[in-house]
């Protein structure tokens, strides 16, 4: 009988560093379980750096809701969060929940996940060496960056209307016979979508009085950037305009050149609105062209996607 190999305790859970991720990609098992037990004194020690070197510039340039989120959520400044015990500070504010994935979660799975309140989670941290950019996501984007922001009830609300756009999105190419037809427009939807996350959820500003906040995640779990967003000269700053946002590419491997801002979370909740009313009246069927491409992964991901329900 095969024996499977079991990594040994404190080997830990490193970004493209991790035999349990590995083994559990290699298995097919998107949905996992978070092995505390495994992160290395190097994986707590990342997580501390990260974290004592965001609190000071949270402050100065995080929204409010953010900063109460952070309290909320009573994260361990100086060891790798549980996810059990963040949820259990944040479903009772919200109903959502931090649930571990193994990697990339396809494009529909992951918007669906949000409409029942649950954010896909990675659970492996950056090496220690590369604080300050990693392509993908990592526990501190993930947990510092993402779920404060779920401790609002008005973002959290937020998150669930845009995953009723993928519902929308997938219920409209379902209805389509032709199959060329279906795919470019699932790839137009999909990079409107794609871009209106990126621009608010990942990369968002806000109106705080006479100041700019941020609010967005990938801002908000970035040292060099949460700054550079607010205070550069040379980072483009407009109110959100909903048909620029839905036609304009963006590049991750850069600080960002162009950022939008809305004056509120309610101001944020009726534009998922407008965008999935758009959509409906087939305003996100021929976007302009460009980044981000659409995999074939996410491309399966809403051509295959139940729908009615």
């Amino acid at each position: 009988m095969a024996v499977r190999a079991v990594p040994a305790v404190g080997t830990g859970l490193t970004t493209t560093k991790a035999p349990f991720i590995e083994q559990a990609q290699a298995e097919g098992r998107l949905y996992i379980h978070q092995p505390y037990e495994l992160y290395s004194e190097a994986n707590h020690d990342a997580w501390r750096r990260l974290f004592s070197r965001m609190e000071e510039r949270w402050r100065r340039y995080a929204n409010p809701r953010f900063i109460q989120g952070i309290d909320s959520l009573c994260l361990d400044p100086n060891r790798m969060p549980r996810l059990e015990d963040v949820n259990r500070f944040l479903s009772p504010l919200t109903g959502f929940k931090a649930k571990p994935v193994s990697g990339y979660i396809p494009s529909f799975l992951f918007f669906d996940s949000l409409r029942n309140r649950e954010f896909p989670t990675t659970i492996t941290i950056r090496d220690g060496a590369t604080l300050d950019y990693l392509p993908e996501p990592d526990i501190f984007h993930d947990i510092a960056g993402h779920v404060p922001m779920h401790t609002d009830r008005a973002f959290a609300d937020t998150l669930v209307r845009f995953g009723d756009c993928a519902h929308t999105a997938a219920e409209i190419v379902a209805g389509i016979e032709d199959e060329k037809e279906k795919i470019r427009r699932v790839t137009s939807i999909f990079k409107a979508l794609a871009r209106f996350f990126w621009f608010t959820i990942e990369f968002g500003l806000m109106r705080q009085g006479s100041e700019l906040k941020v609010y967005g995640s990938g801002l908000l779990s970035s040292y060099g950037e949460i700054a550079h967003s607010v205070d550069s000269p040379d980072v483009q700053r407009y109110p959100m305009q909903l048909e620029w946002v839905i036609n304009q590419y963006f590049e991750i491997d850069r600080y960002q050149p162009l950022l939008f801002i809305v004056d509120s979370f309610d101001h944020l909740f009726e534009l998922v609105g407008e965008l999935e009313g758009w959509m409906r009246e087939g305003r996100l069927n021929n976007v302009a062209p460009g980044e981000p491409a659409i995999s074939e992964p996410d491309l399966r991901s809403f051509l295959e996607a139940p729908v009615g329900r």
